[in-house]
């Protein structure tokens, strides 16, 4: 592993999606995404999918010049095209409109379509959260889950996520995927020659594998069976099927270039505490917490990536690992 500055990462970070058809600004939007999942302890959403980006904007599948489109359909509603750019830039500009409407109607629904990979969902919510709203997120990915009971791949991994304010503390993130498994995880242990822990996957002909290789030609398997099905399910719909987007048996490829582009979706569901809940909103999220943190050895979701991240930005750097960093400096070189 090589220590780098999170200056330094986030400059690498940027040359190298810029010398491949990448704007300025989609690049600085978007790496400042994948440095957050680095010092979060979320490699597998952080400058390790830097190479497939490039590739992908490289090859037009990703327009790295798109600017996203933004609506309001309706008071509480906002429509975002991203034009088949990166999401981090579709959500980012999103952001403060999809607040103001919600801050305006006490509840507000932003939709993203014709769009990419989503990263760290946790991220966004978090963001809405700092601003005294509360959120929930839905991304749907390409096809790479299985529904309960069968062995072709029908849902993405499909991730949600909740950012709730809190009075005098970070906000609390909640953020799950439907699988056992991320499917960045699959890839990563498969160019290490990992195996799999068992009941995570199945491969191309339905049967259980550890080989990470095979299941990622194959299915990964939901969490909890039936219930993680039917989340996966849940969440398609309020990704894919709400803003427009493509279906994850329509999608192609977050990792190769080839193809057309994904035109996967994500949607907020944005609300202001404040118009039901009064201003003792915090006050009695406060007094949940504190119930639940008082038995020793519980924990709150989201507290070592919180506690990770202070300690990288405390030191102010970012360990990747030395074949990362040496194909990252390739990148911009080319």
């Amino acid at each position: 592993m090589g220590f780098i500055s999170l200056d330094d990462a986030r400059d690498l970070g940027q040359r190298a999606l810029m010398k491949h058809k990448v704007s300025s600004e989609n690049a600085a939007v978007t790496i400042d995404a994948l440095l957050r999942a680095e010092m979060q302890g979320i490699p597998s959403h952080g400058f390790s999918r830097i190479p497939y980006y490039a590739a992908q904007a490289a090859a037009g599948k990703i327009d790295g010049l798109a600017k996203p489109q933004i609506s309001r359909p309706r008071p509480g509603a906002v429509l975002t095209d991203a034009k088949c750019g990166f999401a981090f830039r579709a959500i980012a500009d999103s952001l403060p409109v999809a607040a103001q409407a919600a801050r305006e109607n006490g509840v507000a629904l932003l939709a993203i379509k014709n769009s990419h990979h989503a990263g760290v969902l946790g991220l966004p919510v978090a963001d809405f959260a700092e601003q005294g709203l509360l959120a929930m997120a839905f991304a749907n990915s390409p096809a790479a889950l299985a529904p309960y009971g069968g062995s072709k791949a029908v849902f993405g991994t499909n991730p949600m996520a909740m950012g709730c304010p809190r009075k005098n503390a970070p906000p609390l993130v909640i953020d799950i995927s439907m699988g056992v498994m991320a499917r960045g995880k699959v890839l990563q242990a498969a160019e290490k020659g990992e195996l799999l822990p068992e009941g995570v996957a199945v491969d191309a002909e339905g049967k259980p594998t550890r080989d990470a290789a095979k299941a990622f030609a194959g299915s990964l398997l939901p969490f909890g069976g039936p219930k993680g099905y039917a989340l996966a399910l849940m969440v398609e719909i309020m990704a894919a099927v709400l803003p427009g987007a493509a279906l994850a048996v329509e999608a192609s490829s977050l990792f190769a270039p080839e193809g057309p582009s994904p035109r996967i979706g994500q949607s907020f569901l944005v609300m202001d505490p404040v118009a039901t809940a009064g201003d003792g909103f915090t006050d009695r999220i406060d007094a949940l917490l504190r119930v639940i943190t008082e038995q020793e050895g519980v924990r709150l979701p989201g507290d070592r990536r919180l506690s990770l991240e202070a300690v990288a930005r405390a030191k102010e750097t970012v360990a990747l690992p030395d074949p990362l960093l040496e194909q990252l400096y390739g990148l911009c070189k080319e």
